[in-house]
C-alpha cells in the first residue's frame, strides 16, 4: 500500500509539473463582452492560476481619461500604490496625465480560487451595469462575466446607485516554462483600434513569438477593446508613445504655411479671427431669431409640416447656394451652444474605419469606437435640430442619449450611446436558429423600461413630448437588456392641459402603430404614444409582429383581445396568439394581465387609455409578482390588485 501511494504521488507530481511548464493563458477576444454566454471555460472569468507562483508583480495599461486622470485617482480605481504609479510613470504623485494616455500600473496578482486577479471595490453610479463598468470604466481589465461571478445574488438589473461591489481585474504569473525563458512578469494590455500583437510586442521590447505563445495565439488576429498579456524580461518603462494616435487634422486642410518672416502677421490674424467671431455670433442671433419668432406666427393647424419629415429621408432637393450655407453654418453653431461634443469628421472616420460597411449596424446607422468607446454614428439628411434640441436637454436612462454631433457637406451626423444588444425586434421575434430568447422576466422588464422612459417624455420634459414613432426597431438594448428608446426624429411638443396639440395634416409614422384618432383626423396627443405602446407590448409577449394580428377577421387589435378576455379558459385562449413554446415559460394569471394592459391600451377612444404613469405602475407591480417564488401560485386577487 506504502509502495502504490508513493508511485501516486510521483505520478501525480509528474503531471502538476507538465501543466505547469506547458500550460498558457488563451485569448478568448470578444468572448469577454457577450455577457449573456454561459461558457465561461476560458478565460473570461480571469486567467487560470496556472503559474510557478501564486503570487507575482504584475501590471495593468490603464488610458487615462477625465475622470481617472491623475496618480491618485487611478490607483484608487485599480488598488494600485501611487507612489509606484508615480516612479514607474516618471511623474510626482500629484501628477494629472493626458487624456487617453497610457499609464502603466503595478498590481499585486494573486490566486483566487482558479484564476488570477486583482480585487478592487467600485461604488455603483447611475445607469451601470457589470457590462458598463467592465467595459467603460475599467477597459475591459475586467469582463461583466467576472465581476457578476463575485456577486453571484445580485443581477445587473438589481444594481443601485452606492452600492459596492468587487471587481476583479486581469492578471497573470508567468508559467515555469516562461520564468525558464527569462519571462519574469506579464503585462495585461488594452487592445486599442490598429494595435498588432507585433506592434504591441515591440512597444514593450518583447518578443512577438512569445506574445503569441503567452495567449495561445495561432493565428495573430486580435479584437481591440480586449487584453492581451505581454511577456516581460524587466519591468515595463515609461511609454512615451501616445496611444491611440492623434485623428487626422479636420477638413478644411490649413492654408499652405507662409513665407518666412510671416511671424509679424500673428496679430492681424487675431485681429481677423475675433472680428469674424463677432459676426458669426450676430449672424447666429440673426437666424435664432428668424426661426423661433418667425415659427410663432404659423397657423396651429400647420404645426407639423412635411418638411420636417421627408427631408430627413431624402437629399435636399435645394441646391445650397451661398445663403442656405450660411444657414447649415449657422446651425452647426447653434449646436455648439447647446452644449453637445462638435466631433471632427476625420474623427468619425478613423472611428468607423471611413464608414466601412463591416462597421455598418443597419441603414445609415454605424458602429464606430470613439476614445476607447462604443458609439452609434447615424447619419442624416436635413434638419434634425428639434431632434437635437431635444435629445439634450433630456436625461434619462431608458431615452438614448445623444453624446455629440457632427456637420460635413450637407449632413448631419449624430453620435449616440451603443445599445451592445442592438434593436428589440432582433430578440422577440422568436427564431430557433438565432440563438436569441427573452425571459418572460426580460420581456416584462424591457415593456417597463419604455413605458418609464415615455412617462418621463410626457410628464417630466417641459412642454410635454410626443415621441410618434414607438415601435420594436427603435427600442435598443444594452449589455443588461435594459431598454433606450431611440430615433426621435418625428417627436414633437404638446400644447394643452392634455399634452395634445392642434390637428395635422400630414400623416406619419410606421403602419400597425398608428392611433385610429390620428390616421383618420390627425389628432395628436401623448396618448398616440399609449396606442403604439400596446401594440409594442403585444408583440413583446407574443414573439409576433403586429402585421400578422391584421386580417378581414379583425379590423382592430383590441377586438382580438376582448374575444380572449371573455372566453372561460382565459390560458387555453392564450395559445391562440402566443407561441406555445413562450407560453409555456410564461406565469398565464400574469400574461392575462398583461393582455388586460394591452387592451386599455388599444381603445378606440384615446381618452379611454390610461396614462403612461399608470402603465408603469402596473407593469411594476406585474414584474415585482413575477419576481416571487410564489408568483405562478398566487390568486387572482393578489396578483390583480390595482386597476388599468
Amino acid at each position: 500500500m506504502g509502495s502504490f501511494s508513493l508511485i501516486s504521488l510521483f505520478t501525480l507530481s509528474l503531471f502538476c509539473c507538465s501543466y505547469l511548464i506547458h500550460a498558457q493563458q488563451p485569448y478568448v477576444g470578444r468572448k469577454t463582452t457577450d455577457c449573456t454566454n454561459p461558457d465561461t471555460s476560458d478565460s473570461v472569468l480571469g486567467y487560470t492560476c496556472n503559474g510557478l507562483n501564486r503570487s507575482c508583480q504584475s501590471y495593468l495599461i490603464f488610458r487615462s481619461q477625465p475622470s481617472f486622470n491623475t496618480v491618485a485617482s487611478i490607483s484608487n480605481l485599480l488598488s494600485s500604490d501611487p507612489s509606484q504609479i508615480a516612479e514607474i510613470n516618471e511623474v510626482s504623485e500629484t501628477a494629472s496625465f493626458e487624456t487617453n494616455q497610457m499609464v502603466i500600473v503595478p498590481v499585486n496578482c494573486s490566486c483566487s480560487g482558479d484564476y488570477y486577479q486583482v480585487n478592487t471595490t467600485y461604488t455603483v453610479q447611475s445607469g451601470d451595469g457589470y457590462f458598463s463598468i467592465a467595459n467603460n470604466t475599467f477597459q475591459a481589465l475586467s469582463t461583466c462575466q467576472a465581476i457578476q461571478n463575485q456577486q453571484p445574488d445580485i443581477p445587473s438589473q438589481s444594481l443601485t446607485i452606492g452600492l459596492r461591489i468587487t471587481v476583479p481585474l486581469r492578471c497573470a504569473c508567468p508559467t515555469k516554462n516562461q520564468t525558464d525563458a527569462g519571462i519574469n512578469y506579464l503585462l495585461s494590455y488594452l487592445i486599442a483600434e490598429g494595435d498588432s500583437v507585433p506592434g504591441i510586442s515591440q512597444l514593450f521590447g518583447a518578443d512577438t513569438a512569445k506574445t503569441l505563445e503567452a495567449n495561445e495565439l495561432s493565428d495573430p488576429t486580435i479584437n481591440f477593446f480586449t487584453t492581451l498579456l505581454v511577456p516581460l524580461q524587466d519591468p515595463p518603462s515609461k511609454i512615451t508613445v501616445p496611444s491611440p494616435p492623434a485623428p487626422p487634422p479636420s477638413s478644411p486642410p490649413p492654408p499652405p504655411p507662409p513665407p518666412s518672416g510671416s511671424s509679424n502677421k500673428t496679430w492681424i490674424y487675431i485681429l481677423v479671427g475675433v472680428l469674424g467671431g463677432g459676426a458669426l455670433i450676430l449672424v447666429v442671433g440673426a437666424v435664432i431669431f428668424c426661426v423661433f419668432f418667425r415659427k410663432s406666427k404659423k397657423k396651429p393647424d400647420l404645426i407639423i409640416t412635411s418638411e420636417s419629415f421627408e427631408a430627413h429621408g431624402k437629399p435636399l432637393k435645394k441646391k445650397l447656394d451661398d445663403e442656405s450655407q450660411d444657414v447649415l453654418d449657422s446651425m452647426s453653431n447653434i449646436a455648439q451652444s447647446l452644449n453637445l461634443k462638435l466631433y471632427k469628421f476625420e474623427e468619425l472616420q478613423v472611428a468607423t474605419d471611413n464608414f466601412s460597411p463591416s462597421c455598418q449596424i443597419k441603414g445609415s446607422v454605424y458602429c464606430g469606437v470613439i476614445k476607447g468607446d462604443f458609439a452609434a454614428i447615424k447619419k442624416v439628411h436635413g434638419d434634425v435640430s428639434k431632434e437635437i434640441e431635444l435629445l439634450n436637454k433630456v436625461n434619462h436612462s431608458n431615452l438614448i442619449r445623444l453624446s455629440g454631433v457632427c456637420f460635413q457637406d450637407g449632413h448631419w451626423y449624430l453620435v449616440y450611446e451603443y445599445a451592445v444588444n442592438g434593436a428589440l425586434s432582433d430578440w422577440i421575434f422568436h427564431n430557433d436558429n438565432s440563438g436569441k430568447y427573452l425571459s418572460w422576466k426580460q420581456r416584462i422588464q424591457i415593456a417597463l423600461d419604455v413605458a418609464t422612459g415615455l412617462n418621463y417624455l410626457h410628464s417630466f420634459t417641459n412642454p410635454p413630448h410626443v415621441h410618434k414613432d414607438l415601435k420594436c426597431s427603435n427600442v435598443l438594448l444594452d449589455g443588461d437588456f435594459r431598454a433606450k428608446i431611440a430615433n426621435f426624429a418625428l417627436a414633437r411638443a404638446t400644447e394643452g392641459r392634455e399634452g395634445q396639440f392642434a390637428l395635422t395634416r400630414h400623416i406619419v409614422g410606421t403602419k400597425g402603430y398608428m392611433a385610429p384618432e390620428y390616421v383618420e383626423n390627425g389628432f395628436v396627443s401623448t396618448k398616440l404614444d399609449v396606442y403604439a405602446f400596446g401594440v409594442l407590448l403585444l408583440e413583446i409577449i407574443t414573439g409576433k409582429e403586429a402585421a400578422a394580428f391584421y386580417g378581414e377577421e379583425y379590423m382592430n387589435l383590441s377586438d382580438i383581445l376582448s374575444n380572449v378576455l371573455h372566453e372561460k379558459d382565459g390560458q387555453e385562449s392564450l395559445k391562440h396568439f402566443i407561441d406555445p413554446f413562450m407560453l409555456e415559460n410564461y406565469p398565464s394569471e400574469l400574461a392575462i394581465l398583461v393582455v388586460k394592459l394591452i387592451n386599455t391600451c388599444l381603445k378606440k377612444d384615446p381618452t379611454a387609455r390610461p396614462a403612461m404613469h399608470e402603465i408603469v405602475q402596473s407593469l411594476s407591480r406585474i414584474l415585482t409578482t413575477s419576481s416571487r417564488d410564489s408568483s405562478r401560485n398566487m390568486s387572482w386577487s393578489q396578483a390583480s390588485s390595482g386597476s388599468y
